[in-house]
């Protein structure tokens, strides 16, 4: 267990393993902790790293989460792979997560390998996701299984993580309304996108969503590929875990094909 500073914060990540590193991202009102059970399971291939995003799990409280909350997530993930010289990286996003790895993907191309993005909303927000998430996000606080999630994720003061996320989803739709800042053709990565059929988000607003908004991500992308789980909920990948493990060593253990 270790801290790095950012904007005079601190930052906590995790590591353990040996080769090439392997970062797990973790989504909205998340932690690290949500990889608990599956992040072990890669550190004989891999150099596995964990981190906790500013104003979550045990890294430094921020007042408020500013509106452009993926990218400077992503900042944050820049600052800690140059702060430990890293110059090919692995990056296994979840959800939110997936959009940090992307805008990672983005900005530094020279740093990042390959990235799976796993269970993710798409290029922008969705007005039907956010006219509801404030209701949707109080009635989770008084459901006690999400709240048992977000007091293991978060300690005591879980339900100010939550209100601040809430709020800067919001703003972010209002305010800025894209999730990248630049072209989805300027990534050089492998990519894979992955998904669940039965993710109860996606599943909310079509019945095929995940396989029309990944496709057309790839074909903006102009590479990549996509697998979507036929069963499993939010996220595939722990919901799937076992397929998804082997599936990903697979992908990240491969020859990539180098983009020019």
């Amino acid at each position: 267990m270790a801290y790095f500073e950012y904007e005079n914060k601190h930052i906590y990540y995790d590591e353990f393993g040996s080769g090439i590193p392997l970062l797990f991202l973790h989504g909205n009102t998340a932690s690290s902790r949500m990889f608990s059970e599956i992040a072990w399971q890669y550190k004989d291939d891999f150099k596995v790293t964990l981190i906790d995003f500013l104003g979550h799990g045990k890294s430094d409280r921020l007042q408020k989460f500013p509106a452009d909350l993926w990218f400077y997530e992503a900042q944050q993930v820049i600052a800690f792979l140059r702060y430990k010289n890293y110059s090919k990286v692995n990056i296994i996003g979840s959800s939110g997560g997936a959009l940090v790895a992307i805008n990672v993907a983005l900005e530094v191309p020279d740093i990042v390998n390959k990235v799976i993005a796993d269970s993710f909303e798409g290029k922008k927000p969705l007005e039907s996701v956010i006219q509801n998430i404030r209701n949707d996000r109080n009635i989770s606080k008084k459901d006690e299984n999400s709240k048992f999630f977000y007091l293991s994720m978060h300690g005591a003061d879980w339900e100010q993580v939550v209100d601040n996320d809430t709020d800067a989803v919001i703003e972010h739709y209002k305010e800025i309304g894209v999730f990248f800042h630049r072209p989805l053709s300027d990534i050089k990565a492998d990519i894979l996108l992955t998904g669940s059929k039965k993710d109860e988000f996606a599943l909310s607003i079509s019945q095929d969503y995940f396989d029309k908004i990944y496709n057309m991500i790839l074909n903006e992308i102009g590479h990549g590929k996509l697998y979507l789980f036929d069963k499993g909920g939010h996220p595939a990948m722990l919901t799937n875990d076992k397929e998804f493990i082997a599936l990903s060593k697979e992908f990240l253990n491969r020859k990539r094909k180098v983009q020019l």
